[in-house]
C-alpha cells in the first residue's frame, strides 16, 4: 500500500490532536480556572487598568509596554483565524461549533494567564532591552538545578514544535487565505493569462510573492518594530472589522435570538445539525472538534506562543503581565470570532442554496470508472439572479469565471462526522471550445461496506454550489447582506490580519531558533538569518498551488497546533503550582492596595 505525505501528516495529527490531548487541555483550563479563583474576572478588570498604563514604569526591564506586548500577541491571535478559521468551523461543524469556541474562549483566558505568568517568572533578562522568555525558558530554569542538559533538551523539543507551528499556522494558513480571498474578487490581468497547472496557480502565487516582500521587509526590525507596527495595525483593524460586523448584525437583528438558541442546542447535543443547502450536517462530536480546533488555533491558548511576546514587556511583576494576557482569548474568541460566526449564520451563507441549477433533462452522468465515480455535466447554466446580485454581476452575464471552485452534492457512504451520507464533489470551472463554461470534476473514490458491498453514488439534486473556502465564506456572508461590502472589507482585513500575524509568528519562531543555537556566535547568526529567509520564502511557496483545499490547509495547521499542545501542556502542569502561588500572592497585595502608590 502506497502512503502519501498527506497520509503521514494525518497519522501524526491523529496523535498530536487526539481526543486525549483535547480532554487534557480542557481539564487543564478547568484546573487553572478554579485554582486562580476564576482569574478571568481579574483579566477583565485589573487587566484593563494595566494596559491603560496605570502601572507602567520606564525603568522596568523589557523592550515594549504592556499595551504593545498585548498588541504584538493579539497580532498573532487576532488574525485570519477569526475570519477564515471561524468560517471553516461553521461551514463544516455547523452552529454548534461556536458553542465550543466559547468554551475554549473562557477556559483559554485561564490557560493563557497561567502560561504567561510561568514565562515571566522564568524569562531571561540578562539583556534588559532584549529579554527572552517562553515555555522553553520555563522548563530550562525548572531543571537547571538538577544539572545536565535535560531542561535545555525538553526546551529544544518545544522550540522545534514552535518553529513548525510558525511555518504552518503562522505563515502558510495566512498566506493561502489571503491569496484565495483576493483572487476570488480581483483578477490579475498580467498573470491570469498564464496557464494554471495541477500544482501551480500564477494568480495566487503573485499574491504570495507580494506578501513575502512585505513580511520580509518588516521582520528585519525585531520586536521593537513589531510592537510598533502591531500597536498601530491591530486596534485599527479590529475596530473597523467589528464596526462593519455589528452593522451587518443590526440589519439581521431579528435572527440573532434564534441563532443563539441553535448554537446552544447543537453545541450541547440536544440534536444533530441536519443537512441544509451547502451544509452537509454535523453531529455534536463533529461540531465540538471543529469548534475546539479553530478556537485553539485562533486564540493560541495553551500553545505557549503568546508568552514569548509578553516576555518582552516592560514589567517587574510577572503576574501583572499574565493578567493582561488573559484578555486575549476574550477579545479574540468571545468577541471577534463570535461576531464573524453570527454574520455567517445570519446571512445564510453557511447553508446557502445552489448558485445555479441544471435543467431536469440535462445530460448529467455519474458513472463508475476504474474504481472511482466520475461526474460529467454539460455546459453550466447561468447563475441565479440572486447570486448575480450578491456578486455584483450584470444580469446578462453568466456569472462564471475560469478557475471558479464549485461543487455538487452526492449520496455515497455514511459518515459518523455529519451523521449522514452526503458528500461534496469538487470541481473547477473551465471554458469550452464553443465559449460556454463547463466543469472539470474531481473523482469520488469507490467505497465498500464491512461486507464488501460497494456504495452507490447518486446525485442529491442538480444544484451547483460555488465553493467559498475559509475567508471567502466570510466575505460572501457580508456580500449577502450588503453587496460589495465583503469584497472590500474582508479582503482589506485579511491582508492586515495576515501581515500582522505572520510578523508576530516569525518572531516566535526566531526565539525558538535562538534558544536552540544560542543568543550569540556565528552559528546563531547564520541560523537566524537562514530562518528569516526561509520563513519569507515560505509565504510565497504556500500559495504556489500544492495546497488545493481548505481541508488540506487545515491538515497542515493542525500538525503545528497539536505538536505545540503536546509539548506545552506538561510544562504547564509541572510549573503550575509556582505560577499559582505567585498569582495569589500578587492578588493579595493588590487587594491590600500595595500597588496603588
Amino acid at each position: 500500500m502506497q502512503f502519501t505525505l498527506n497520509d503521514v501528516v494525518n497519522a501524526l495529527n491523529g496523535v498530536f490532536f487526539s481526543e486525549t490531548v483535547v480532554y487534557a487541555l480542557l481539564a487543564t483550563g478547568l484546573l487553572f480556572t478554579f485554582w486562580s479563583g476564576f482569574g478571568q474576572y481579574r483579566a477583565l478588570t485589573h487587566g484593563v487598568s494595566v494596559i491603560k498604563g496605570k502601572y507602567d514604569k520606564h525603568d522596568d526591564p523589557g523592550a515594549i509596554s504592556h499595551f504593545q506586548a498585548l498588541s504584538a500577541a493579539l497580532s498573532a491571535t487576532v488574525g485570519l483565524g477569526n475570519i477564515a478559521g471561524v468560517a471553516l468551523a461553521v461551514a463544516l461543524g455547523g452552529p454548534g461549533a461556536i458553542f465550543w469556541m466559547w468554551v475554549i474562549g473562557v477556559l483559554g483566558m485561564a490557560l493563557k494567564m497561567t502560561e504567561v505568568i510561568q514565562s515571566m517568572l522564568s524569562r531571561d533578562i540578562s539583556d534588559p532591552d532584549n529579554p527572552h522568555g517562553g515555555p522553553m525558558y520555563v522548563v530550562d530554569s525548572l531543571f537547571k538545578g538538577a544539572g545536565g542538559r535535560f531542561g535545555a533538551t525538553i526546551g529544544g523539543i518545544f522550540c522545534i514544535t514552535l518553529v513548525l507551528s510558525a511555518i504552518t499556522g503562522g505563515n502558510m494558513f495566512q498566506a493561502w487565505n489571503v491569496a484565495a480571498v483576493t483572487t476570488q474578487y480581483f483578477d490579475l490581468p498580467v498573470v491570469s493569462a498564464m496557464e494554471k497547472t495541477h500544482n501551480f496557480n500564477p494568480e495566487t502565487f503573485t499574491i504570495g510573492a507580494i506578501l513575502a516582500i512585505v513580511v520580509g521587509c518588516v521582520i528585519i526590525g525585531g520586536i521593537k518594530r513589531i510592537g510598533a507596527v502591531a500597536g498601530k495595525l491591530v486596534p485599527f483593524m479590529c475596530v473597523v472589522y467589528l464596526i462593519a460586523g455589528l452593522f451587518v448584525l443590526v440589519l439581521n437583528i431579528g435572527q440573532i435570538p434564534e441563532l443563539l438558541m441553535l448554537i446552544v442546542k447543537y453545541g450541547v447535543g440536544l440534536g444533530d445539525a441536519p443537512a441544509s443547502g451547502a451544509f452537509l450536517g454535523g453531529t455534536i462530536g463533529y461540531a465540538a472538534m471543529w469548534g475546539v480546533k479553530r478556537a485553539l488555533f485562533s486564540s493560541e491558548a495553551g500553545q505557549g506562543s503568546a508568552p514569548i511576546a509578553h516576555a518582552a514587556a516592560k514589567c517587574d511583576e510577572p503576574v501583572r503581565e499574565g493578567v493582561v494576557a488573559g484578555l486575549e482569548p476574550f477579545i479574540d474568541t468571545l468577541v471577534v470570532c463570535t461576531v464573524t460566526a453570527l454574520i455567517i449564520l445570519s446571512s445564510g451563507a453557511w447553508n446557502r442554496g445552489p448558485e445555479a441549477h441544471f435543467a431536469e433533462d440535462a445530460a448529467i452522468q455519474l458513472s463508475l470508472e476504474d474504481d472511482e465515480w466520475a461526474l460529467a455535466t454539460p455546459a453550466l447554466p447561468h447563475k441565479t439572479d440572486e447570486a448575480k446580485h450578491t456578486n455584483g454581476v450584470a444580469e446578462s452575464d453568466s456569472g462564471w469565471s475560469v478557475n471558479d471552485s464549485v461543487f455538487m452534492i452526492v449520496r455515497n457512504h455514511h459518515t459518523d462526522e455529519t451523521g449522514d451520507n452526503l458528500h461534496r464533489v469538487n470541481g473547477s470551472v473551465v471554458k469550452n471550445d464553443d465559449g460556454s463554461f463547463g466543469v472539470k470534476w474531481d473523482s469520488i473514490p469507490l467505497k465498500h461496506d464491512d461486507d464488501g458491498n460497494q456504495f452507490d453514488a447518486t446525485l442529491e439534486h442538480s444544484g451547483v454550489f460555488v465553493d467559498y473556502p475559509g475567508a471567502t465564506l466570510t466575505a460572501h456572508a457580508f456580500d449577502r447582506t450588503v453587496p460589495g461590502l465583503g469584497k472590500w472589507l474582508v479582503v482589506f482585513a485579511a491582508w492586515l490580519f495576515a501581515i500582522s500575524t505572520m510578523i508576530s509568528w516569525s518572531y516566535y519562531g526566531e526565539k525558538g531558533i535562538i534558544f536552540i543555537f544560542g543568543k550569540e556566535g556565528s552559528v546563531s547568526i547564520i541560523a537566524v538569518t537562514f530562518y528569516r529567509i526561509a520563513y519569507t520564502l515560505l509565504v510565497a511557496v504556500s500559495t504556489i498551488g500544492f495546497i488545493k483545499t481548505d481541508a488540506e490547509l487545515d491538515m497542515w495547521t493542525t500538525l503545528g497546533l497539536g505538536a505545540m499542545l503536546v509539548a506545552n501542556i506538561p510544562i504547564m502542569w509541572i510549573y503550575g503550582p509556582k505560577a499559582m502561588r505567585a498569582y495569589h500572592d500578587y492578588i493579595g497585595k493588590l487587594k491590600k492596595g500595595e500597588y496603588d502608590s
